[in-house]
This record gives C-alpha cells, sequence and structure tokens, in this order.
C-alpha cells in the first residue's frame, strides 16, 4: 500500500516540477555509493569510507577518483554521480591518487612507494583503462633510511600522495609529499614511447610550520594533543596544483585526517617549481565546525560555466580513524590573487551552478536546519544506542535498529508544523561485517510526513537505480508542510540497521534572529590563538564565526551550535598576521545580520 501510493505521488510531484522547474540542490556530504574498506578485514573493522577526492573536469563530464574505491565516479552537473566500474585496476586498489585531463584523456597515478604503473583513458566513461607508463622508473635519490642518516640530494621513497600538472606550454610537472617530517617535493617530469621521465632532481616545495602557522598544529581543535604522552606530529600531504591568474597555487592538506580541524592550504609562486612563498590568508578551505568536519587533501577544479570549486576529507573516525566522506565548496580567486573557499552553512543544502556565478556564498539556499535536537522515536531500539542522537549533528553517534528489517521506523517531531525542502539521511555502519562491494548493498527507504502524528503522506522515497547512500539527499519536488517526519525503512547491506542522523531543512516561517551584539576579540601571548566572545541571541539554534585577514573578506569561519556557548578559542591564525571577526546568529527562520568586524587586537 505505502509503494503504490508513494509512486502515485511522486509521478505528481513529478509533473508538477516540469510545469514550474525547481532548482537543482546539493549538501555535504556528498551524495555517493561510498564503498566498504577492506584494509582493516583482520581487524574487524567495517566502514563505508571516501577519501582524498581528485576531481578533474573532461570534456562534458566531471570525474572523481579517491582512495580505495576501486573504480571512480561520473558527473554532469556535480550533483549527481555514477560509479564506473574500470576494466583494470591494482590489487591493492589506488591510494590518494593524481589525476589530470589534458583535453583528450585523463593520468591516473596512484600514491607508490616503490615503482607501480600510471594509467590513462580516453573513454573514462566506459571504464575503460590503459597503461600511459607500465612500470615507473626509480625516484632519483630515494632512500629507505631514518631521516638523520640521508645524505644532501636523498629523499624518501615515492611518490606517495602525487600530484599531475600540465602547464599551457605543455611541460609535465610532478609534485608529491605525505610526511611529518619530509617536505613536499616536485620535479619536472616527461611522459616519451610508455614511460616517464624525470627531467629535474626532487626539489623542496614546502613544509609545515605549526610553530608560525596555528591550523597546522595537529589534533582536535588544534589542540596538538594526540593522547597523554605521545607526540603530536603534524602532516602534510595531498599535493594539488592549479594556475590562475598567472600565479601556481601549490596545495596542501594539513594537519592530519583525523580529527575536525583537517584543512587545505597554499603556497604561491610564479614559477611551477617555485620559489614558493607562504600564503596569509591561509587555510583556504576550513570547516571544523557543523555536521561535516574538516575539509583537507583534496582538488581544485573549474566547472563548465566558470566557477571553481575545491574538494576536500571530512572526518567520521568512529570505526577507525580514516573513517571519511568527501565534501565540495564554491571556490573564489580574487584579482589580488587571494582563494578561498566557502564553507559557510557548508553542510546545508546549495544550490547547483548553472552559470557564472561572482559570489560563491549566493549558492546558498538560505534553508535552515529544522531537525537539530529535536525528539526522536524509534519501532525498536539496539542497548544503548537510543533515537535522540539521529537530531544532535554528530556522525560519530547514532541509532542502531533492534534489527535491520524492513518496516523500522524513526520519528521526528519538530514541535510545529514548519515547511520542509530537503531531507538528508546519514547512515552509520555499527559491527556492519561488510568488506567489498556486493549486490545486496544497497540503499532503500521511505520518508512520510505528518501534521498530527497520525495521518501520514508521502514525502520522498529512494529511487532506482539502487546504490548504497551512505548520506542519502533527498530535494522535494515542492515545499511541505509538516510537523512529523518518519523514516520507513526498506534496505540497508550492512549487518545493522544504523543512523547517525537524519537532518531537514527548510523553514519555520518566521522572523530571522537578530544580531549577535557584544562581540570581543583578544589575541593571546601566542599569536596563534585567539578567544572570541559574543552575546547570546534569543532563538538561535547556532553562530558563525566569521574572520579573515580584511573586515571585507571574511573568508574563513567557525560554526557553533547554541549549546556549545558563546565563546571560541580560535587557534587557527598565521604569526604576525592581522585579522578581522564578525559573528551572525542563525536559527530555524534564516540569518541575522553579521555583526560589525571588529579586530582581533
Amino acid at each position: 500500500m505505502i509503494r503504490v501510493s508513494l509512486s502515485l505521488v511522486a509521478l505528481s510531484l513529478a509533473g508538477s516540477a516540469a510545469a514550474q522547474p525547481a532548482r537543482r540542490t546539493w549538501i555535504n556530504p556528498i551524495d555517493l555509493d561510498y564503498r566498504y574498506n577492506f584494509e582493516q578485514i583482520n581487524d574487524g573493522a567495517s566502514y563505508r569510507t571516501g577519501a582524498d577526492p581528485a576531481i578533474v573536469r573532461h570534456k562534458d563530464a566531471y570525474y572523481m577518483f579517491q582512495t580505495l574505491a576501486d573504480g571512480y565516479w561520473r558527473s554532469t552537473d556535480l550533483v549527481d554521480w555514477t560509479f564506473v566500474k574500470p576494466s583494470r585496476w591494482p590489487f591493492d586498489s589506488i591510494v590518494a591518487p593524481a589525476a589530470w585531463s589534458d583535453g583528450d584523456r585523463i593520468l591516473l597515478q596512484p600514491s607508490m612507494m616503490e615503482p607501480e604503473s600510471i594509467l590513462v583513458t580516453d573513454a573514462p566513461e566506459t571504464g575503460r583503462l590503459d597503461f600511459l607508463v607500465r612500470r615507473m622508473p626509480p625516484l632519483p635519490g630515494a632512500t629507505n633510511k631514518a631521516p638523520e642518516e640521508m645524505k644532501p640530494g636523498e629523499i624518501p621513497p615515492g611518490p606517495w600522495d602525487p600530484a599531475l600538472f600540465e602547464d599551457d606550454d605543455g611541460q609535465w610537472y610532478l609534485y608529491w609529499g605525505s610526511s611529518n617530517i619530509f617536505p613536499m617535493y616536485g620535479a619536472k617530469v616527461a611522459f616519451e614511447d610508455g614511460r616517464l621521465i624525470y627531467r629535474s632532481p626532487a626539489k623542496p616545495m614546502l613544509g609545515l610550520h605549526p610553530d608560525l602557522h596555528g591550523w597546522e598544529r595537529f589534533g582536535q581543535d588544534h589542540c596538538a594533543c594526540w593522547a597523554p604522552g605521545k607526540p603530536s606530529p603534524s602532516y602534510m600531504e595531498g599535493a594539488w596544483m592549479t594556475k590562475q591568474g598567472g600565479r601556481y597555487y601549490l596545495q596542501y592538506g594539513a594537519p592530519g585526517s583525523e580529527f575536525n580541524a583537517y584543512a587545505n592550504g597554499t603556497y604561491v609562486s610564479e614559477s611551477p617549481l617555485g620559489p614558493f612563498t607562504y600564503a596569509p590568508w591561509n587555510p583556504v578551505a576550513y570547516r571544523p565546525g557543523g555536521f561535516a568536519q574538516g575539509a583537507g587533501h583534496g582538488s581544485t577544479f573549474q566547472d563548465r560555466y566558470g566557477n571553481w570549486w575545491n574538494s576536500g576529507t571530512s572526518w567520521i573516525g568512529y570505526n577507525w580513524g580514516m573513517e571519511r566522506r568527501i565534501v565540495m565548496y564554491p571556490t573564489r580567486f580574487w584579482p589580488d590573487g587571494q582563494m578561498a573557499a566557502s564553507s559557510r552553512f557548508g553542510d546545508f543544502p546549495h544550490y547547483a551552478a548553472t552559470a557564472k556565478v561572482e559570489d560563491p556564498e549566493s549558492l546558498f539556499t538560505g534553508w535552515m536546519l529544522l531537525s537539530y535536537r529535536k525528539p526522536a522515536t524509534a519501532s525498536t531500539t539496539m542497548g544503548e544506542f537510543a533515537a535522540d542522537r539521529v537530531t544532535d549533528e554528530n556522525p560519530r553517534t547514532f541509532w542502531v535498529a533492534g534489527a535491520n528489517k524492513p518496516g523500522e521506523t524513526l520519528t521526528l517531531d519538530f514541535g510545529a508544523a514548519k515547511t520542509l525542502r530537503a531531507v538528508q539521511v546519514n547512515f552509520a555502519d555499527y559491527k556492519s561485517g561488510r568488506f567489498a562491494d556486493a549486490p545486496d548493498i544497497y540503499t532503500e527507504f521511505e520518508l512520510q510526513s505528518s501534521l498530527d502524528g497520525n495521518s501520514w503522506a508521502p514525502l520522498a522515497r529512494t529511487e532506482g537505480p539502487r546504490r548504497d547512500r551512505p548520506n542519502a539527499y533527498l530535494e522535494l519536488p515542492a515545499p511541505v508542510k509538516a510537523r512529523y517526519v518518519r523514516y520507513v525503512h526498506g534496505h540497508v547491506g550492512a549487518a545493522n540497521l544504523a543512523i547517525s542522523d537524519i537532518r531537514v531543512f527548510g523553514s519555520a516561517g518566521g522572523r530571522a534572529p537578530a544580531t549577535p551584539a557584544g562581540v570581543t576579540a583578544k589575541r593571546d601571548t601566542d599569536q596563534r590563538n585567539a578567544h572570541i566572545a559574543w552575546k547570546p541571541v534569543t532563538g538561535a539554534v547556532g553562530y558563525n564565526v566569521l574572520w579573515g585577514i580584511r573586515p571585507d573578506r571574511l573568508t574563513l569561519n567557525y560554526q557553533r551550535w547554541v549549546d556549545q556557548g558563546t565563546t571560541l578559542e580560535l587557534r587557527a591564525l598565521n604569526v604576525g598576521q592581522g585579522y578581522w571577526v564578525a559573528v551572525e546568529a542563525f536559527d530555524e527562520n534564516g540569518v541575522s545580520k553579521r555583526s560589525k568586524p571588529v579586530r582581533i587586537g
């Protein structure tokens, strides 16, 4: 009965949408069929993951390559992504790949510690891959020695975390490095007769300086702590090169993927092999707060309309430190050279770009989170994994059903009727018991809505073709008024049905909150830190603390929930650089005006 009624309503809504086309939206983490990881099979840690995205535009489509996926994804609109099964793939899969399109073909290079292969395709939509380089030459100067034993000119094995770059003159370059000790390296290379040839020795490009750059410090919120009595190394990794406006932006991820503070930074040069200068407005992509935390180790690419995007890796880390997802942020280059990815409301719905966009923040839909801390009830529950965890905006806490069977339900109560626009259902892995792809690994569920909790109407459902959707995002064809939303389970491929968060977006229909007052900003004796405070705003759900090196370019932000208080110890600043900060409040109705920027003194 439910399936029939849902189908009829879906056809009705589709007809309405055809009469008045809706603007497509997307959300972070990106709605992909993330693959189950096999590396921890002997540890019994089963989880889906996606990391280190290399996204390239090739002809009429976009292609995403990532770590340990046994294939790649294709999209024509940056909204819908389809998995492509390749004709050949390394037995150990691919980690942190380099990818580049030269217009005719895509080159794909895995991370490697000894000579392996580089793949190529001129028909990536088919999955057909061939060898461009069947076997790499030894990396010049590479030696497996302790750092203190190395002689001048010697470097560690690799290239690990590689990045390929073809300049406008046709010259190729290779960048690589992933270490808490060694720098990032770069070299001029060439492809000839099925071989890669190193045209120059490896040259250090950049390294980490956490003593000067607060955001490069390891740990949760750059706490520089791993565990009591253990060292806290900061890692530099994830090379990516972008040329824009005659400048070369050599990007890197830091300080480590296991915490919320993972970010992308850049050094800038007038030459592809430097010398490179640290950008004072670093980091360029940063999101330590909210639901999808972390933005490091990704890629920068331009869409068909000329808009720039920066992708990265978001942290989950419940089953394993490297349990992660993929995020993507609209990005801007100013004429003076500043680069910044817009992560403000970075895990709320955004419009898909259909033309050139001058202000990346204009892609934010304005659909607000309606589900934060709302009451939730479940049909069954396993142990302590209670239903209220699905509205806490934390991917590391989750509800587990008493049984993984069709018909299990999870119901959210908003307290009053709200206007619904989209829903994101985020599944978790709890003792999932899967370590490889399989035909029964797919996601199916239905969503229903109600005004009174008694009469239920179809709201949305997953549609074919079947695929796994750990972060399923369903945009409604038209606004719906409802007080309740109910999840009705169909199928997941894991041993247990576990949901971390059901995130509902729309509007409560009221006025936006007041502008935060009393904003103060005091720099610590340690210039990498600052203490920000503001007065609470009545009815606020959360705040965005926005800062930057100019009062008219507050390019960085930290999202805070109202129950986290009205103070923030900001630990991401660069020594010797001046900053400005402002605060805005948001609730279920909208976003306040920003406070007047104040200097961090």
